[in-house]
């Protein structure tokens, strides 16, 4: 039985509340159980000045951020300079939003994806993919009332989750007690479709099977397409 009790192959409480603050493009607080991050869309009119000046796409990036008190035990703020593992999440996130996206439809603009996790109990990556997401398309959307789009750039929707091996089983949708004694850890990142965008899956411990691999993609293939028909 897990600590919530769950099924091995249960998803927590989802929940995506829209239009959470008032001056972002788009914005969703993305809750996946007792996890819950704070994602926005910020729009400028300009591409990234290391493009050349000849490349007329856009761009969509993203930052990450742990609050201090989104933690048992207060994190430090990263001011100056951000931690090898935010960096890792920030590039995730940002190349993630990337495969479902045409830039060449979003000439000269970049948007942001600001993910800041205001509590974390595991998956915080993840869970910022999917609200990362559903910022971007409500961002997209006002852009083309707004005519500054004139047709949408989005390819099609992707989704995302944590699941891992704990004590020989596997378990999706790891809490943070799960994840931190987890045999195996993975994260994969689909398309609405089920076109891979990233499958990373690596042992803690000692090396596991391969059926396992194909196991975990998927139990977390069925799990993230319901994923997407919440959005």
């Amino acid at each position: 039985m897990r600590l919530d009790g769950r099924n091995n192959d249960q998803l927590r409480n989802i929940k995506f509340t829209h239009n959470f603050t008032k001056h972002a493009l788009g914005s969703v607080l993305v809750e996946f159980g007792d996890t819950k991050v704070i994602v926005t869309a910020s729009v400028d009119l300009k591409k990234p000045k290391w493009m050349e000046e000849g490349d007329n796409r856009g761009w969509v990036t993203a930052e990450y951020s742990l609050l201090p008190s989104a933690t048992n035990t207060r994190c430090k703020r990263e001011r100056d300079k951000v931690s090898g593992r935010t960096h890792e999440i920030q590039r995730l996130i940002g190349r993630s939003l990337r495969a479902c996206v045409d830039l060449g439809k979003m000439p000269n603009m970049t948007i942001t994806i600001d993910a800041d996790v205001i509590q974390a109990d595991g998956g915080t990556r993840t869970a910022s993919i999917c609200g990362g997401y559903l910022a971007l398309k409500d961002a997209v959307e006002k852009l083309i009332q707004d005519e500054k789009l004139s047709e949408s750039p989005i390819i099609e929707p992707i989704g995302a989750v944590s699941i891992g091996i704990v004590n020989d089983e596997i378990l999706l949708d790891l809490c943070y007690e799960e994840d931190s004694h987890a045999q195996v850890d993975s994260n994969v990142i689909l398309t609405k479709s089920g076109k891979i965008v990233d499958f990373q899956t690596t042992s803690e411990g000692n090396p596991y099977e391969y059926e396992k691999m194909i196991e975990i993609f998927n139990i977390a293939k069925n799990a993230i397409t319901n994923i997407i028909s919440m959005y």
